[in-house]
């Protein structure tokens, strides 16, 4: 069986149309996880009207210091709702650190494992703060 039996396909973000005026599908199930973790890290809870306890809440973390504490605050929000909203994955390790040349920049590094097909990848999400 493929690993997109197992992963599944969903629109693809942002919502796009083909030639033929369909809604674009992700390009493949790894696309899809890419971008479920993309948008879990990106929503808040509460902007969710039908859903309103998804997301990440690092919006409440804005106009913290970037620092150590704010790199710990942040490594655990990740890490709580990529267990709690994306099932087909394994968290491995989440790191976050400033972006030394620029200070309002806290980077974060997802390294995860796909379930369905062991496959290691890893995702870099920019997070301003102020």
């Amino acid at each position: 069986m493929a690993g997109t039996d197992f992963l599944g396909l969903g629109w693809n973000f942002p919502i796009g149309v083909d030639k033929s005026g369909r809604i674009e599908p992700t390009p493949d199930g790894d696309a899809s996880i890419r971008q479920s973790i993309w948008m879990i890290l990106s929503t808040s809870p509460g902007e969710r009207v039908m859903r309103p306890d998804f997301g990440c809440g690092l919006s409440d973390l804005v106009f913290g210091v970037n620092n150590a504490a704010m790199a710990t605050a942040v490594t655990r929000a990740v890490r709580e709702a990529l267990a709690t909203w994306e099932p087909r994955i394994d968290v491995l390790d989440v790191y976050a650190a400033p972006d030394p040349s620029r200070p309002n920049v806290l980077v974060i590094e997802i390294n995860y494992r796909v379930r369905a097909t062991n496959s290691r990848f890893n995702l870099v999400y920019p997070f301003f703060l102020e």
